[in-house]
């Protein structure tokens, strides 16, 4: 097997044509490292590995380009690959560089979307261990992150009837009022018990300014 000639396609990308009329579009890197040239003799497994090199290459580099806009987990990023180059071991191989230098971190990640959840969007604990592994992270990760902020998760439910449910907490009898903003409380990921207490707290502080004034 021949490779044919060998001519600049497109910016640093080369086409290789083989005496069998296949060509292969290959970045220089790889025509560098392999030392491609017309004339050049080639058997199938080097083939192969120059195939790979650069199916490689392309999906590292678009990993790469998908990072500079934002974060990934392992899994989305794992995700993504596979849906562009169908090939698990390549895939598996490109995380495995990436992961090496430094470039996906899960236990990263979850420090930084848990602290988003709970210090601006102030979620409960049971929204914010849903939203992390709904990313693709273990439990044990999203556990873990969570660590740091059991006693934010307190203050942050009584945070929230004050500054965003105090216009409808007006009158203790009011049940219907009060279920409703339990309700939206749960989707907040608190659970009834430490919501029911943190109602009742909010109330009896109410009581307690209106008589010393």
């Amino acid at each position: 097997m021949k490779i044919t000639s060998v001519t600049r396609y497109k910016g640093s990308t080369y086409e290789a044509e083989l005496d069998d009329g296949r060509k292969l579009y290959l970045h220089a890197d790889i025509i560098t490292d392999f030392g491609i040239r017309a004339g050049m003799e080639t058997d199938r497994d080097t083939l192969r590995k120059i195939v790979y090199a650069s199916n490689f290459r392309r999906a590292y580099q678009r990993a790469l380009y998908l990072l500079d806009y934002r974060d990934y987990t392992y899994s989305e990023m794992f995700e993504k690959l596979i849906g562009n180059y169908k090939s698990e071991p390549l895939c598996t191989a490109v995380m495995k560089r990436l992961t090496e230098h430094g470039f996906i971190d899960d236990v990263r990640y979850a420090e930084r979307m848990a602290r988003k959840l709970v210090e601006i969007k102030r979620f409960g604990y049971r929204r914010c261990k849903r939203e992390l592994m709904q990313k693709g992270l273990s439990e044990f990760i999203a556990v873990d992150a969570l660590e740091a902020y059991g006693d934010t998760f307190g203050e942050n439910l009584s945070e929230l009837l004050r500054a965003k449910y105090s216009r409808y907490l007006t009158d203790r009898e009011d049940r219907k009022t009060i279920e409703k903003v339990k309700s939206a409380l749960v989707r907040y990921g608190y659970g009834f018990t430490e919501i029911n207490k943190a109602v009742k707290e909010y109330f009896d502080c109410a009581e307690d300014l209106e008589e010393e004034n």
